[in-house]
C-alpha cells in the first residue's frame, strides 16, 4: 500500500491512560460520535405526514 493512508496505518495508536483505564484517541472519537448521534436521534422529531389532520 501508499499513500497517505498506509502512511496513516504504520504509525502506532495514541493512548490516554487515567489510573486504569486506558483508551485509544480513535476508539474514544468513534465512541464520542457514537454517543453524538444517539443523542440527535432521541431528541431530534421525527418527520410528520403534513396531510393528516387530527382526529
Amino acid at each position: 500500500m501508499t499513500g497517505w493512508f498506509a502512511d496513516f496505518m504504520n504509525h502506532p495508536a495514541t493512548y490516554l491512560k487515567s489510573g486504569w483505564l486506558q483508551i485509544s484517541v480513535t476508539n474514544l472519537l468513534v465512541i464520542l460520535l457514537m454517543l453524538a448521534i444517539f443523542t440527535l436521534a432521541i431528541f431530534l422529531p421525527f418527520p410528520k405526514d403534513k396531510n393528516r389532520h387530527h382526529e
